[in-house]
């Protein structure tokens, strides 16, 4: 039986000693985020994430979602009350707008959060994650009406949200959808067509579920140009602003996955549904990028979270597994064998999973509080470099850290040899659940090439530029220190190969497109690499001072340490194999025939 145990420890040393945010107590949210304070909402939410969800998530994975003949569907027992108990303490209005009924605290707290519910139960975690996605997007690019009518009750978590962009024949190329909008003389829109993979799309946990939903208006443009967006709730409100009578949107079938079974992922037949514009006409698709952006930070920390709970099994596992002998002499001569933990190669893959877990939260967490910085930070110079980075990010968060979570789940695995291929063990369902991430919110491939062919050169390369100067500028404030140089001399290597892949994108992406998409996924993933071992190198510095000064948990810091010179010695250096891979350039890729194949 699979176990989970919160990293609030880690949380609390990332949110208060390295990003430290004590230090924006004077923008709107922070003030109320004190150490204290965040402390007691994290233990809280770790006794909810570890004594309600994870207990859910093996048992929901085999029950999985019921379509009824009615079209409804339900949820595994025991998910209902689980929800009930999230809305009742609160934790859906964790960050958002008071004036909608939130608690207004910082993004970068609901991250940590999120990445507790994902890592205790990620199919239950689906529900709330897609709703704070819709609350954003009506948020930002409702009408005032809408926003009165929707966003208190989905704040609240009695109504919930969906995103519908997909549909049978595109996916990812969105301006082939067939979904039309009829206009009505009341001023809403008939809405006709079928949706698919709409998760969270049916189910029993909420009083109303209000889907955000990509159409064409009849006179709209070929392509993404003529997009709309409308608002279509399950139930239609009535005068009373209550859910009244039952719309024309109907689950037609739930999809046969292979994980997240938890989770309602729905074929959904829109028979003329009534729906209301959302924005302007033919500006849809702008409008839900809003909520897709959001979901793939969501996304980049299901990746996270299910390496977290993988390798805190593994590990768990390797330390009372006995089987063979130490390479180095018998370390328990009493017993018949050592426990598997002693084997360099099994050492390996925690180390490999402990690294990355620590890393990428780290960026994660920092990427969390960019969002805030980009909303409220003082100054619109501010305001302006903290969205220029997240938005250079966000592709690197979502891709990187879901193709490593999944590779690390899988080498967690591993670790349990034949017993992981077992279901009991609950390391397979790890495993199921992670492919997903790889997958959704736009393949890691569309977000390579979403980096290379727009973040890079969006604003003459205004961010990926000011990126440079932060690691840059944090390698030369520490140039001096002797203890920083084991962590320091890998980073500025590795930002040296980062910089010379993006110069030579530059002068042979343009003349030769296939370039350009042939090295994206090495190039996100050499950025990647220098993302975290800039934050690795961060957290070292941290250590450091706490042990020089004897502070805090020596223990933790010692092992901060450990982890950070793994990273350096072990995975950092991989960017040289990725460099020599972006600039080999398209030829070995695309020689081969298609008839070949």
């Amino acid at each position: 039986m699979p176990t989970y145990r919160a990293p609030v420890k880690d949380m609390t040393f990332l949110l208060h000693d390295v990003l430290q945010i004590d230090r924006y107590s004077n923008l709107p949210g922070f003030a109320e985020a004190t150490p204290d304070t965040v402390t007691a909402i994290l233990d809280e939410a770790a006794k909810f994430c570890e004594g309600v969800l994870q207990p859910l998530n093996q048992s929901g994975d085999a029950e999985g979602c019921t379509r009824h003949d009615d079209g409804s569907v339900t949820t595994p027992q025991g998910f209902k009350a689980a929800y009930d108990r999230y809305v009742e303490l609160g934790f859906g209005g964790l960050t958002q707008d008071p004036d909608y009924g939130g608690q207004g605290l910082p993004h970068v707290l609901g991250f940590a959060f999120e990445e507790m519910m994902i890592s205790a139960n990620m199919a239950f975690a689906m529900y709330p994650g897609l709703t704070a996605g819709a609350i954003a997007c009506l948020s930002a690019t409702g009408s005032d009406a809408q926003k009165r009518a929707y966003v208190p009750k989905m704040v609240e978590g009695t109504w919930t949200g969906t995103m519908n962009l997909t549909e049978p024949h595109c996916g990812t190329d969105l301006g082939m959808i067939r979904t039309k909008a009829e206009p009505q003389d009341d001023g809403s829109y008939k809405i006709s067509g079928q949706k698919i993979y709409i998760s969270a799309g049916e189910h029993d946990l909420s009083e109303n579920i209000i889907h955000l939903v990509l159409a064409k208006l009849p006179d709209a443009p070929e392509g993404t140009r003529g997009i709309s967006l409308f608002v279509v709730p399950k139930f239609i409100l009535d005068e009373a602003g209550e859910p009244g009578e039952r719309n024309a949107v109907s689950c037609g079938s739930i999809e046969h996955k292979m994980g997240i079974h938890g989770n309602a992922t729905c074929v959904l037949n829109y028979d003329g549904a009534k729906g209301w514009l959302v924005g302007e006409p033919h500006k849809g698709l702008k409008a839900m990028f809003i909520m897709m952006n959001a979901a793939r930070l969501g996304v980049g920390l299901q990746g996270i979270a299910l390496s977290e709970v993988a390798y805190q099994n593994a590990a768990d596992y390797a330390r009372d597994r006995i089987q063979g002998r130490s390479l180095s002499g018998a370390k328990d001569p009493d017993a018949k064998a050592d426990p598997i933990i002693v084997h360099p190669d099994v050492r390996r893959m925690l180390m490999d999973a402990r690294a990355f877990n620590e890393g990428a939260r780290a960026v994660a967490l920092w990427g969390g509080l960019l969002v805030d910085l980009a909303e409220k930070a003082q100054s619109e110079e501010e305001r302006q470099e903290a969205d220029d980075l997240i938005s250079l990010l966000t592709p690197v968060i979502k891709g990187v850290f879901t193709d490593r979570g999944f590779e690390c789940a899988t080498q967690a695995q591993q670790v349990f040899g034949g017993a992981g291929y077992i279901r009991e063990y609950g390391m397979e369902q790890f495993v199921r659940d992670a492919r997903i991430a790889m997958i959704y919110e736009g393949t890691n491939g569309v977000q390579a090439l979403d980096l290379v062919g727009r973040k890079l050169a969006k604003d003459n390369g205004r961010a990926v530029r000011a990126y440079f100067k932060l690691v840059e500028d944090f390698c030369a404030e520490h140039q001096d220190d002797a203890e920083m140089a084991e962590f320091t001399a890998p980073l500025r290597a590795a930002l040296g190969d980062l910089q010379a892949c993006t110069m030579w994108l530059m002068q042979n992406a343009m003349k030769a497109p296939d370039n350009a998409g042939a090295a994206s996924t090495p190039y996100m993933h050499l950025m990647g690499l220098v993302v975290m071992g800039h934050m690795w190198a961060k957290m070292a510095k941290v250590a450091l001072t706490r042990l020089d000064e004897g502070s805090g948990d020596m223990a933790f810091h010692e092992n901060k340490l450990i982890t950070a010179r793994y990273f350096a010695k072990h995975m950092l250096p991989e960017t040289g194999g990725l460099r020599a891979k972006v600039e080999a350039g398209a030829d070995p890729v695309m020689a081969l025939a298609a008839d070949a194949f």
